[in-house]
């Protein structure tokens, strides 16, 4: 900005771009060069010829290029392109015969200096000294080592050449290009000699794996298979962690089939357990396949699957597998799948020992492939995972692995000594303190009894009941007793039972069953009589149904009566009374039907006063249903007119937090013989007169919606009173 003699600033004028939209045609980079091609502005006029004609004009050329080279040289003697360009054109010049006095350096001092032969007839190549010099300055550039052999090589200087590459290899040992490319040269010439020994300084510095397989090859190229079977050896013993399969294969190829037989032994014997690989065990059963031993080769497989860990031997089982599928039968292919079961049953419970029902998976493979040892091993693994909480939920599924384990010695191993042991050793682990398993105790005792040891047995089940008297082993035990027809022993079983649980009705029942089964009614009776004693029992309806049973059973009839009075007495059960009625109806008796009908009537009057009118309607249809087979019209008729009237009602609901909750319909049951219910049931009658009246006379001017509130207004209004709650306010 300029400023004006007044202080003020004065701002240039800015050119203003009057439409800033993008060009409908756009240029770019690409289009100006293609077009700055079409018009060859960006190309220059080649150098003229130059003609050289006599011998100074080409040492004027030669100078020039010279002093170029060396002055570039001069700038950075560090950059190696310019030496190799120097050197390359010096020997495009192709001028065998140049001496060095220019150079300022006297030829017997640089042979003498880099070991070099003197000649009578030449200085040598100037090239050469330019490489020499360049090798002063940087001696550890393998391009430049190489560049100066490739040059002697081709102008056939064999022994500079030879020269050159063991001052390169001494100097640069770990540079596998010299080595390459010496022996090669060696090769060539036609000096295998030559080239065994630069191999076997090669091999001296313990190169990489490929220089080993290519000394080898070139001895294999001399059929020299001894010195190739011998550079193996060292290979082999030298690099220990790589797998002998090439050395193998290579005494395959040459027909020495125990030779490689030997080696993939020996490999197998010096790696041991500890380094194994799958990779070795496969070539070697593919060998033994090739050689149609098909029987070392299984065993090769099974030996390699039991040492290696399962995670790392996938295709060891694909291998395996697809053998048996070629040469093996039904059984080794199902050998080979259980093998990669049990490998998946093993991650399983090792990732979660306490995983039950994989350790019975487990184990239900190992008992139908496997030998009894391997089988205990897996149950006496599986067993040492105790819960870690004594609480009975945690023990369920663990339990069964000690009874599949007795099961097992017991009916396949066929061992009963080693059975007693496993379920001595289950009743020790068990905590019967806080929890026990009947289940356990019983089969304990049942097999001593297979066993013919029935004191074994009784004393078991003696010491379950002392130590964790249980429901089910006290009837296990009786069950027990009772096959054996030990009925004295059961009796007492039944009052130990007894003692223990007085409230089962269940037990009781029993035990009358078995003193009627005996014969001796009378005790039976006792054991009912001081059943139905009991201040408290579990199902007391069940326990008179069986009592009144076998009294019918016993032709007792009067004491049926009796019972039903005493339990009358206790409930007025509407099911009670039926009972009764259809007792007395079978009985064989004359006056059987006054009997029924005289229950039904005292059961009508007990249940008058009842809340539950629904069981006095039951009682009286059952009535109904008795006169009607048995009875007169009359009998019939009278029941007929005790049967209630079906009306539906209305009443208000109340929620919990005692908010209206609105209303609901209901249907009560009004019965025409209380008494309370006679003034009510003359209201019912004139309104449903009214009613009536109403309906003939307005017939045609109500509609039928009406009709339905009125008349549900005219029964609420007309309500009796029966115990429960009336609704009022009718609509008009």
């Amino acid at each position: 900005m300029a400023s004006t003699a007044a202080g003020k600033q004065r701002i240039p004028k800015v050119a203003k771009v009057k439409n800033k939209a993008p060009a409908e045609i756009q240029i770019t980079a690409e289009q100006l060069l293609r077009e700055a091609k079409e018009r060859e502005l960006e190309l220059l006029p080649p150098p003229p010829k130059q003609k050289i004609t006599d011998k100074e004009e080409l040492n004027d050329y030669k100078l020039r290029k010279r002093k170029a080279f060396e002055d570039n040289i001069r700038k950075n003697r560090t950059v190696i392109s310019n030496w190799i360009k120097y050197a390359q054109w010096e020997e495009s010049l192709e001028e065998v015969q140049r001496y060095r006095s220019e150079l300022g350096l006297l030829l017997p001092e640089f042979l003498q200096e880099h070991g070099l032969t003197h000649r009578s007839s030449s200085s040598g190549f100037r090239a050469r000294s330019i490489y020499e010099r360049a090798l002063d300055v940087e001696h550890r550039n393998v391009t430049l080592w190489l560049k100066y052999a490739e040059m002697e090589m081709k102008n056939r200087q064999i022994n500079h050449a030879r020269n050159i590459w063991d001052r390169a290899i001494t100097i640069l040992p770990r540079a596998n290009q010299f080595w390459y490319k010496y022996t090669y040269m060696e090769e060539m010439l036609g000096n295998p000699a030559g080239c065994r020994q630069v191999f076997e300084r090669w091999m001296e510095w313990e190169p990489e794996e490929q220089a080993w397989h290519s000394y080898i090859n070139f001895e294999l190229r001399y059929k020299e298979v001894d010195k190739a079977r011998t550079i193996y050896e060292r290979y082999i013993l030298l690099l220990t962690m790589l797998i002998p399969e090439e050395y193998a294969r290579f005494e395959e190829r040459h027909g020495y089939i125990a030779h490689s037989r030997k080696v993939y032994e020996r490999a197998v014997e010096f790696f041991g357990e500890d380094h194994i690989e799958e990779n070795l065990f496969v070539a070697f059963a593919k060998f033994e396949e090739t050689q149609k031993e098909f029987e070392r080769a299984r065993v090769i497989y099974k030996y390699s699957l039991d040492r290696i860990p399962k995670q790392e031997a996938q295709e060891l089982f694909k291998h395996y597998t697809m053998f048996e599928k070629k040469f093996g039968d039904r059984r080794g292919i199902e050998d080979v799948i259980v093998s990669k079961r049990r490998f998946q049953y093993e991650e399983e419970v090792k990732a979660n020992p306490h995983n039950y029902d994989a350790w019975f998976d487990y184990l239900r493979l190992v008992e139908n492939d496997a030998d009894p040892d391997t089988v205990r091993d897996v149950y006496e693994r599986a067993i040492a995972n105790i819960p870690p909480i004594q609480e009975k939920r945690h023990w369920r599924r663990y339990i069964y692995l000690w009874i599949n384990y007795a099961l097992y010695e017991e009916l396949e191993v066929k061992d009963p000594e080693r059975t007693r042991q496993v379920y001595q050793a289950c009743l020790d682990l068990i905590p019967h303190k806080k929890f026990t398993f009947a289940k356990i105790w019983l089969l304990y005792a049942q097999f001593e009894i297979r066993q013919k040891s029935l004191q074994a047995a009784r004393k078991t089940m003696g010491m379950a009941i002392g130590k964790c008297p249980k429901n089910k082993l006290l009837k296990g035990y009786i069950e027990l007793e009772l096959q054996l027809r030990e009925f004295d022993r059961c009796r007492k079983l039944y009052e130990k039972y007894l003692e223990f649980s007085p409230e089962n009705c269940t037990t009781w029942i029993k035990f009358a069953e078995l003193e009627t089964i005996l014969g001796d009614s009378e005790r039976a009776r006792a054991i009912f009589e001081l059943a139905i004693g009991q201040p408290r029992l579990d199902m007391p309806e069940v326990l008179w149904k069986s009592y009144i049973d076998f009294e019918i059973e016993q032709e007792e009839y009067e004491n049926t009566r009796n019972l039903y009075k005493r339990l009358l007495q206790r409930t007025q059960h509407v099911k009670v009374w039926i009972s009764s009625a259809k007792f007395e109806l079978s009985v064989e008796d004359p006056e059987r039907l006054q009997r029924c009908r005289q229950v039904f009537e005292e059961a009508n009057k007990s249940l008058r006063n009842c809340e539950q009118k629904e069981e006095r309607l039951l009682l009286l249809e059952s009535w109904r249903d008795f006169e009607r087979e048995f009875g007169s019209d009359a009998t019939i008729e009278r029941v007929r007119k005790l049967l209630p009237e079906k009306v539906k009602k209305r009443r208000k609901l109340t929620a919990e937090d005692g908010s209206d909750a609105g209303w609901e319909e209901y249907y009560d049951y009004i019965f025409p013989e209380d008494a309370a219910n006679q003034p009510n049931r003359k209201l019912l009658a004139m309104v449903k007169l009214w009613k009536k009246q109403q309906i003939e006379e307005d017939a045609p001017e109500r509609a039928p919606e009406e009709e339905e509130t009125s008349t549900a207004a005219g029964k609420q209004a007309a309500s009796p009173d029966t115990g429960h709650k009336r609704s009022t306010g009718t609509q008009t």
